[in-house]
């Protein structure tokens, strides 16, 4: 019985950092993005709208904790004016992750290799 508890939250723990670390890589991009596009210290109004749609639709993902990156995923749940300016961020900000957070830009070329649960 004390098993299946352990279990059960190790199951839950793995799919909240799986979560949590997607969302701050993505929050880390974004910051790389805005900082060398928009020259603000801080996220500009819309970077932030940006982020905050991001960790909505990474939040509520229909895979779980069998996610995989989005740029692998078969369903689209972006709008696609949101889409084009997530790609335009990732496409920026990947290359340059690996020399400012190289942590997460290794587990996101290692989540690469997560496949998508069939639908």
């Amino acid at each position: 019985m004390e098993r299946t508890k352990v279990g059960t939250v190790f199951k839950g723990n793995f799919m909240n950092q799986h979560i949590d670390r997607e969302t701050k890589t993505i929050h880390k991009m974004i910051e790389i993005y805005c900082r060398d596009h928009h020259r603000e210290n801080d996220l500009c109004t819309d970077c932030k709208q940006l982020l905050d749609y991001a960790e909505k639709r990474t939040k509520s993902c229909r895979f779980g904790k069998d996610k995989p990156v989005c740029a692998d995923c078969p369903v689209h749940c972006y709008k696609p004016e949101m889409r084009k300016r997530i790609r335009e961020v990732m496409r920026y900000a990947g290359p340059r992750m690996i020399y400012h957070h190289p942590l997460l830009a290794i587990r996101h070329l290692l989540d690469k290799r997560l496949k998508a649960a069939p639908l």
